[in-house]
């Protein structure tokens, strides 16, 4: 399965949560954005200062994020991708996951094939749906 992948879904992967998506094991193909990294970094950073996570599980995220971010299609932010981020969706979306769902409707309309959407927040999942996705997790 093909997929474009938001952070709140890789960082769930990523920490192993209990509540990761179902279907994680049957997408293939990832495509995010570039804020994948930064938001999967900013997180670890965060978790290293604020919570003081150990040493050993800071260094577990960052092998599997590197992981996940080496294998994805990450779609780069450009004019094209802020003008669409710009525009009106369906649901009040805050800027970066308007940026999340302009980058996917960018690549499905540059490569002309289905793309699910995997996410777990259910406003980002509301217009990803207008937007005429298949939603995977919220």
């Amino acid at each position: 399965m093909r997929a474009y992948v938001d952070s709140s879904v890789a960082l769930r992967v990523m920490m192993r949560a209990s509540d990761a998506l179902p279907q994680w094991n049957l997408i293939d193909r990832i495509i995010s954005s570039v804020l994948l990294r930064i938001e999967c970094a900013r997180t670890i950073e965060r978790l290293r200062m604020v919570n003081k996570a150990a040493a050993d599980r800071l260094l577990e995220y960052r092998v599997i994020t590197a992981a996940l971010t080496d294998k994805a299609e990450l779609v780069a932010i450009d004019e094209s991708i802020l003008e669409l981020a710009e525009g009106e969706f369906s649901a009040a979306l805050k800027s970066l996951d308007a940026i999340h769902l302009a980058s996917a409707i960018w690549w499905r309309n540059r490569h002309h094939l289905d793309l699910a959407f995997a996410t777990h927040d259910r406003t980002l999942a509301r217009a990803a749906r207008a937007a005429g996705f298949e939603v995977l997790g919220a």
